[in-house]
């Protein structure tokens, strides 16, 4: 007979069959099929005594079998010399000197069970307290946590470009291929978390849901005071509204893409004709006409002359509710989204209708290209209507490197690029050098 870690094993005698040995598996299999029902009858007993020493016997026997399957791992791992054997992890190694501290083990004790010898013990013992990466023994860190330059990357982009919101940050970085959530990126930034308003839905008209790109349209003017202003400091207290006072902007915006179809700029209120004209030359640069046009109840939109225009272009023309909050919301959400982001940021409105058109022309190309949607999951108004992959769908880049590759990211998911672990950079271009207009792409770094 021999001991190992104070359990006698027995050694099979000599010259045994191999059907002998079979049986021995045999045996030992029934065995535990007939203390499987013993112990299943034992659990469902009225008496207290017979189901606690039920689950005694079975924590014994795990117990044994835990010992035994140690000792099988040890007898393989012993035939291997000391200087030979595999290394402990740094964060393993600080799990093992915990373990020795709860058993009160000495170090020779230490040593036997686990592997290793007394100096390798004192050394941890030693360096317990070192810090940094090359610590030889460390904590272990969530696999969640990301490295301190993501939140750098998440500050310097709102320093870089402050219009940008948590949802709107978060998006921008899921289309260059690093995905955080909305919530990651307020908690980096520092802010509190803010209540979305839900604005009331128009209730009681039939609504036109747009299915596919160039469905439904929106048209829609707007107003963009030049330098000059519109107000002044006597009666009637405001300039009229026209050049060079201000610019007047139609828009017409694609419903199902969001994506902007046509501008114009008029130097005055244009008229039916006008804004008639305007809309066949974007029909004409499209290559057809919407199905359905919605706008308000201006007097350009419900004059014969446009409502004739309409109908030639086989176009059905719809109109918002008056005084109903969100029935025309779309393209009143682009104007707004114009003039906080483009006009308004302008040091100077230009005066001259090339230099305004100009600008008008490269905030359109840039929000069609560049602004995203949350609506849309992120995807910008080209990608809607031209049927392009999301750029948040292509493989990200994942800077945690513990973060296990099937594991799930913030929505969208998509899949890992390379290896879990890339450091990033972010490169910010601007639009024809438009600051307010901001393209974000990522760079590794060593």
């Amino acid at each position: 007979m021999q001991a190992s870690h104070g359990r006698v094993v027995i050694s099979l005698p000599r010259g045994w069959t191999r059907r002998v040995r079979s049986g021995a598996l045999h045996a030992i299999s029934l065995a535990r099929f007939s203390l499987t029902a013993a112990r299943g009858h034992a659990a469902n007993s009225w008496n207290a005594r017979i189901r606690l020493a039920k689950e005694n016997n079975r924590l014994r026997q795990e117990i044994g079998l835990l010992r035994e399957e140690l000792r099988i791992k040890d007898a393989r791992m012993e035939r291997i010399p000391p200087q030979r054997r595999p290394h402990y992890p740094p964060i393993e190694r600080l799990a093992l000197l915990e373990l020795r501290a709860a058993r009160g083990w000495s170090l020779a004790q230490t040593a036997r069970h686990l592997l290793v010898t007394p100096l390798t013990v004192t050394s941890w013992n030693r360096r317990l307290d070192d810090e940094g990466p090359d610590a030889l023994v460390q904590l272990r860190e969530p696999v969640n946590r990301f490295p301190e330059f993501v939140g750098y990357l998440v500050r310097r982009l709102k320093a870089l470009c402050p219009s940008m919101g948590t949802r709107r940050i978060a998006g921008v970085l899921a289309r260059v291929g690093l995905h955080l959530g909305a919530t990651t990126v307020r908690r980096m930034l520092h802010t509190s978390p803010t209540k979305a308003s839900s604005p009331t839905a128009a209730t009681g008209r039939r609504i036109v849901t747009a299915t596919h790109p160039n469905h439904v349209w929106h048209l829609d003017l707007t107003t963009v005071p030049t330098s000059g202003g519109f107000w002044t400091s006597w009666a009637p207290y405001a300039f009229p509204r026209r050049w060079p006072f201000c610019w007047w902007v139609a828009v017409v915006v694609d419903h199902y893409s969001r994506r902007i179809v046509g501008t114009a700029v008029f130097l005055h209120e244009p008229s039916a004709r006008e804004i008639a004209r305007f809309f066949g030359r974007v029909c004409r640069h499209i290559g057809h006409a919407p199905k359905h046009l919605v706008t308000d109840h201006g007097v350009h939109f419900v004059a014969d002359a446009f409502r004739r225009w309409c109908r030639r272009l086989g176009v059905r023309q719809r109109f918002g509710a008056i005084g109903k909050y969100g029935s025309i919301a779309v393209v009143e959400r682009f104007i707004r989204s114009m003039k906080r982001e483009c006009t308004l940021v302008l040091t100077l409105v230009p005066l001259a209708q090339v230099g305004f058109s100009r600008e008008l022309d490269h905030y359109v190309a840039w929000f069609n290209a560049e602004r995203l949607h949350a609506r849309f999951d992120s995807r910008t108004p080209d990608e809607m209507y031209f049927g392009k992959m999301p750029a948040s769908r292509k493989p990200r880049f994942e800077p945690r490197p513990d973060w296990p590759r099937p594991a799930p990211c913030a929505r969208p998911h998509a899949l890992v690029r390379g290896h879990p672990g890339a450091r990033l950079d972010v490169d910010v271009r601007f639009q024809a050098g438009r600051r307010h207009l901001p393209i974000v792409a990522p760079r590794r770094v060593a």
